[in-house]
């Protein structure tokens, strides 16, 4: 247990269901303005997030788009959408977007979610469940009794909060209705880590306090 830190926090959401399979980052207005479409990666949101005046950091461990994503079904776009990603990372910094390249455990993430904030997790969705709720659970079952590998499938999940004292993170998945879910530290560890995501995280700091 992480001693600093609570054992259990919750942060209060008003939770929106998405509307389409790529609308994770909501209104299509805002989508069209942003020149993406339907083809959102993080660090277009990034951009959403300053333009809304919120405040946040951008982890990754891959500067601009991954080239090793060439020719994976999710990436379908990624011939079109490389030059936008890159010049907008290349543009980050004079944008006022931090971000870091790192990797981090989950303990950074209960620092984070104990003192900042919320947190987006870009995820691998064919590894999601609910420990609460067994959705998608019996599916995983499976997949682990047959030695079945998931299809990657990116899609952002906010984590709200964690209980040190049974190891789950507590997050909302805007494809479900309005309700918590909790998975373990380690499951949420593969979901986010799974090849696809380079291990993007935007850290929200909704507390006042210094980036």
């Amino acid at each position: 247990m992480i001693e600093t830190c609570p054992a259990f926090i919750e942060h209060s959401l008003v939770h929106f269901r998405q509307r389409f399979e790529w609308d994770c980052a909501n209104f299509e207005e805002i989508c069209k303005a942003a020149a993406f479409k339907e083809s959102t990666w993080t660090i277009d949101l990034c951009y959403i997030l300053k333009d809304l005046g919120i405040k946040h950091k951008y982890l990754t461990t891959t500067f601009g788009a991954n080239p090793t994503h060439i020719g994976k079904k999710y990436y379908k776009c990624f011939d079109k959408d490389q030059t936008r990603v890159n010049q907008k990372f290349q543009n980050a910094e004079s944008d006022g977007i931090p971000i870091e390249i790192r990797s981090v455990d989950y303990e950074y993430l209960i620092m984070h979610l104990a003192n900042h904030g919320n947190i987006i997790l870009l995820t691998n969705a064919s590894l999601l469940y609910c420990d609460l709720c067994k959705a998608n659970k019996l599916t995983m079952d499976l997949r682990s009794c047959f030695g079945l590998k998931s299809a990657y499938m990116g899609h952002y999940i906010i984590l709200c909060g964690y209980d040190q004292r049974i190891r789950k993170f507590i997050y909302r998945n805007p494809a479900f209705k309005n309700k918590v879910c909790f998975m373990s530290f380690e499951a949420i560890e593969s979901a986010r880590k799974a090849s696809g995501t380079d291990e993007d995280i935007v850290l929200i700091y909704d507390k006042k306090t210094v980036i």
